[in-house]
C-alpha cells in the first residue's frame, strides 16, 4: 500500500468524483481509477459504490478513511521533523490535543514565553475528548494531550497543572433553579441533564453516588458552545466548567456551582519513552518550569 494511492483515495472521497480528483492532484483519471482498482484488490474490499452522480464509500472504504489520513498526517509530520532537523535556528511544529478549559491558558503562557526567543516553531491545537485525544496520541499524531482525568501513569508521563477546573450547572436566567446559590444533586433528580460523553461516564458518577440512575441525560455532547445553544431553547441543564460559555452580565444564561464541589484537575501528558524534536523539548522544559 503506497503513501502515494492513498493520497489518491483521500482526494477522491473528499470531492466524490474522479475527474475532479484527478485533476486536483494533476493525474490522467484512467491512471487514477486504475490505482483505486489496484488498492481495492489488494485490500480484498471495494471501497466505493460508483453512481451515474458521483461515488460514495461502503464501510471498508470509511474505515480506510480514517486510517489513510493518520498515515498521511504522521507521515507529513515525520517529513516535517526531519526536513528542520539541520536549520540553524530552531524550527519545527509541536501538536497539542486538549479539551475545552479555560486553564488552557496555561498552555497559552508556554507558547508565549518561546515565542520570544524562537519565533520559527509552530504550534498546531486540536479539540477532542479523552479517549479520542489518547488514541491519536498512542499513534504519534500528537506530541502532548491535555487531558482532564486520571492518567495510565504505566503508559505515560504525565505533569498535573496546579489549576483545576470547577464544575457547575449552566441554564436559563429565567429557570427556577436559577435562584440557588448551588446545585445539590437532588435538584438535579429527573431534570433534562446535558453533558459531555467523558464527564457521563467519569464524573458525575462521583458526584451523584448511588442516586446516578435519577439523571435525565437528554442530549450528550462534545462542546460546551453546543450545550449553551441547547440551554438557551431550554432543552436541559449543562453541566460544564466554569468558564467555557459566556454567563456574564447580558446572557441569557447563569453559571451556578456544585455543592459539595467537584473540581477536575488538567493534566500534561505524552508517551513513555517519546523521541522530541529540538521543539519539543524547549516547550516540555517551557511546561516544567512554569509548574
Amino acid at each position: 500500500m503506497e503513501l502515494r494511492v492513498l493520497k489518491y483515495f483521500l482526494e477522491v472521497a473528499r470531492q466524490g468524483n474522479i475527474t475532479k480528483a484527478a485533476e486536483a492532484m494533476n493525474v490522467t483519471q484512467p491512471t487514477l481509477s486504475r490505482q483505486l482498482k489496484d488498492l481495492e484488490w489488494e485490500l480484498g474490499e471495494k471501497l466505493f459504490v460508483r453512481t451515474n452522480y458521483a461515488i460514495r464509500l461502503t464501510p471498508a472504504g470509511q474505515l480506510l478513511l480514517e486510517r489513510a489520513q493518520e498515515i498521511v498526517e504522521l507521515s507529513d509530520k515525520t517529513l516535517f521533523d526531519f526536513k528542520v532537523l539541520g536549520d540553524d535556528e530552531i524550527s519545527g511544529e509541536i501538536s497539542i490535543a486538549a479539551g475545552e478549559s479555560k486553564n488552557i491558558s496555561f498552555i497559552a503562557e508556554c507558547i508565549n514565553s518561546l515565542k520570544k526567543d524562537y519565533p520559527k516553531i509552530r504550534y498546531n491545537l486540536y479539540a477532542g475528548d479523552s479517549e479520542r485525544v489518547l488514541e491519536k496520541l498512542d499513534k504519534g499524531l500528537f506530541d502532548f494531550a491535555v487531558i482532564f482525568e486520571n492518567v495510565d501513569l504505566k503508559k505515560y508521563n504525565c505533569l498535573t497543572v496546579k489549576a483545576v477546573d470547577r464544575w457547575g450547572v449552566i441554564m436559563r436566567r429565567d429557570d427556577e433553579l436559577a435562584v440557588k446559590r448551588f446545585i445539590r444533586p437532588a435538584d438535579l433528580f429527573d431534570k433534562p441533564v446535558m453533558v459531555s460523553r467523558q464527564a457521563l461516564a467519569a464524573d458525575l458518577p462521583k458526584w451523584f453516588g448511588d442516586d446516578i440512575s435519577r439523571v435525565n441525560v437528554v442530549a450528550t455532547l462534545d462542546l460546551a458552545y453546543n450545550g449553551s445553544v441547547l440551554a438557551k431553547q431550554g432543552t436541559g441543564y449543562l453541566m460544564a466548567f466554569d468558564g467555557l460559555v459566556n454567563t456574564g452580565f447580558g446572557s441569557p444564561l447563569c453559571f451556578r456551582p456544585l455543592k459539595p464541589p467537584l473540581t477536575t484537575a488538567m493534566n500534561i501528558v505524552w508517551r513513555k519513552h517519546q523521541q522530541f524534536t529540538k521543539a519539543g523539548e524547549l516547550f516540555l522544559n517551557e511546561i516544567r518550569a512554569k509548574l
